[in-house]
């Protein structure tokens, strides 16, 4: 019998042995250089106001308070209303730059830029979408809301870097289970940090665990405390992650409050000696909740969706000249976010697409915060972490749009981001203006004045 002739695989593709699927590259050399563009474009003028502005005239006077307390004077513990970690921050600034302009602002633009690169990073450990990886880089880098706030001494940014650290360690642990307890763990330090810098990031902070929580009880274990099986990290059990992403929090937030202690003078003792953790807790609630007089740019969140209330955060003849810093987001983006939120929303349910329904449910639950905040007086400033979430939403869809075949409409979107930017850069960042009627020329809108 004729021996059988080996099978020619060129001409029988049919039979060739099935080939893994082509993986994208990980953009991590765009996330470190548009993160390295945003601290080049923020540093511009850093020090060009060289006066506190806008908020900085709260928490610069606290921050000072803790440079005091090294140096061994007692200080009275002021702005007890917020956490310590983000005025600690500014005040290690402080302390290594002197106190001066680039003192002040020094540690918010490394935590700006610290928010560019784990927010990228955090994205494509959630999706592995190259193109909107990238997009969404450019998007946060041009859309006002993270270049104001990592130029001042305010408190906003530091949350936001923080969570932005979590979300990736959270999303790298789903992505990588083999290394998913240390993700775990620095997870929960980031979280712990996010409460310590502002109080906003709570519901954000409760979404890892629960999101956790939800899905090993929708893999079905039967001892759903302790078994490691399934989702969303093999290995870890619902009990372990309790520890890392409520337990570790809670006590890296508790840590942040020890130099507090030794805030107060001789006739003003610390709070924190008096009362405790708990009871400081208890005033700071109560200052939380006070009733303040009605603010010339105060807003509601209708008009933050919308981007119809910005904020003046200095107009005034300043260092040589009239100068302003307005915080809007950039007039594309913020609105464009909203069909893009839509799609997110409606395909993310109808495929499944994990990284879909995770920026619209991010977007819900740090807006919806401010939906039942007891806190009569809101403004534009606490939309910082629902349009970061609008403008991953934005940034998804444009490469949906890429994919379709639209590649020059999902480009243009990003031109007119950056383009956007550049015409409202001079107000962005504190540039000499022609005279004092010049902020007419960017309030194309009333509640912009």
């Amino acid at each position: 019998m004729q021996e059988n002739a080996s099978p020619d695989f060129a001409t029988l593709p049919d039979q060739l042995p099935d080939q893994p699927p082509e993986q994208p590259r990980d953009p991590w050399l765009w996330c470190l250089a548009i993160s390295a563009v945003f601290a080049l474009l923020a540093s511009i003028r850093l020090t060009t106001l060289s006066a506190p502005y806008f908020d900085e005239v709260h928490y610069l006077p606290a921050a000072r308070q803790f440079i005091s307390m090294w140096d061994g004077y007692s200080s009275a513990y002021i702005n007890r209303e917020h956490p310590l970690l983000g005025k600690e921050l500014i005040a290690l600034g402080i302390f290594w730059f002197g106190d001066t302009p680039l003192g002040w602002r020094i540690m918010p633009l490394i935590a700006g830029t610290i928010t560019i690169f784990a927010a990228m990073r955090a994205l494509w450990h959630t999706n592995h979408d190259r193109f909107a990886v990238i997009a969404f880089g450019v998007l946060l880098t041009t859309g006002f809301h993270l270049f104001i706030h990592a130029r001042i001494a305010m408190l906003d940014i530091f949350m936001a870097a923080f969570l932005a650290l979590a979300a990736w360690q959270f999303a790298a642990a789903i992505r990588e289970p083999e290394r998913g307890r240390l993700r775990l763990a620095l997870t929960g330090l980031a979280i712990g940090c996010a409460l310590a810098s502002k109080w906003n990031a709570v519901p954000l902070a409760m979404a890892f665990g629960l999101s956790f929580f939800a899905a090993r009880l929708s893999a079905g274990r039967r001892r759903l405390l302790l078994s490691r099986r399934g989702i969303p990290v093999p290995g870890i059990s619902l009990a372990e992650a309790f520890v890392w992403l409520g337990v570790v929090p809670l006590a890296v937030y508790a840590l942040t409050f020890a130099p507090g202690y030794w805030l107060g003078s001789e006739f003003n003792a610390s709070p924190l000696s008096q009362n405790g953790l708990i009871g400081l807790h208890g005033e700071m609630l109560e200052l939380q909740r006070q009733v303040l007089a009605p603010h010339t740019y105060q807003s509601t969140w209708p008009q933050w969706v919308m981007n119809t209330r910005g904020i003046w955060y200095h107009y005034e003849f300043t260092d040589g000249a009239q100068r302003g810093v307005l915080l809007i987001g950039n007039p594309i983006t913020m609105l464009l976010g909203l069909p893009a939120l839509a799609w997110c929303c409606v395909m993310g349910l109808y495929r499944s697409d994990w990284a879909k329904i995770a920026v619209v449910t991010g977007y819900g639950v740090s807006l919806g915060l401010w939906l039942i905040a007891p806190k009569p007086v809101q403004f534009y400033y606490h939309y910082i972490m629902p349009s970061v979430f609008l403008l991953a939403a934005l940034a998804i869809a444009l490469s949906d749009l890429r994919a379709s075949g639209r590649k020059l409409l999902a480009y243009a979107v990003l031109a007119s981001s950056a383009g956007m930017f550049a015409v409202f850069f001079k107000i962005l960042s504190a540039a000499p203006l022609a005279g004092p009627m010049s902020f007419a020329d960017w309030t194309w809108i009333s509640g912009w004045r």
